[in-house]
């Protein structure tokens, strides 16, 4: 069962500011891609039906802290680790290195929800198609700091 997910992200010109390195806010775009991918692993996507209805990930959270600069060409290894997974929700959290070199970390925390149109979002249980593929990554496990 998946616990982490890896895959790499090249940086491209338009990831840049002005100063020639990732503008922070493309690490929330770098991010959701990672969790798109995660979720299309295993055989689902952030936009989806089930059970005849539209079902989706909404984010309730979103947080980056960032240690050194990425920049144009630069090759990250992004690594998805699941620190939380309730019967509604999932937290993931995010690193984002260039070799040896820890360039940002991250959190995305998100809802299973029911979208139908006109309708407020409504929170429903994962399906056990795709929590049972799931578990919380062990260096997550009874820490203490993990996210409850």
């Amino acid at each position: 069962m998946p616990s982490e997910f890896r895959t790499t992200r090249s940086v491209e010109f338009s990831d840049t500011d002005m100063a020639g390195i990732v503008h922070f806010s493309r690490f929330f775009v770098f991010m959701e891609a990672a969790e798109h991918a995660f979720l299309r692993s295993l055989g689902t996507s952030v936009a989806d039906t089930f059970e005849g209805r539209s079902v989706g990930w909404p984010r309730v959270g979103a947080s980056c802290d960032y240690m050194n600069p990425a920049r144009f060409e630069d090759m990250l290894d992004v690594h998805l680790k699941v620190i939380r997974k309730g019967t509604r929700s999932m937290t993931y959290g995010i690193e984002f290195r260039r070799g040896d070199v820890m360039i940002a970390r991250g959190n995305l925390s998100t809802v299973f929800c029911e979208c139908a149109p006109g309708q407020p979002f409504r929170a429903i249980p994962i399906p056990d198609s795709v929590a049972d593929q799931i578990q919380v990554s062990p260096e997550v496990e009874g820490d203490d700091d993990a996210e409850g």
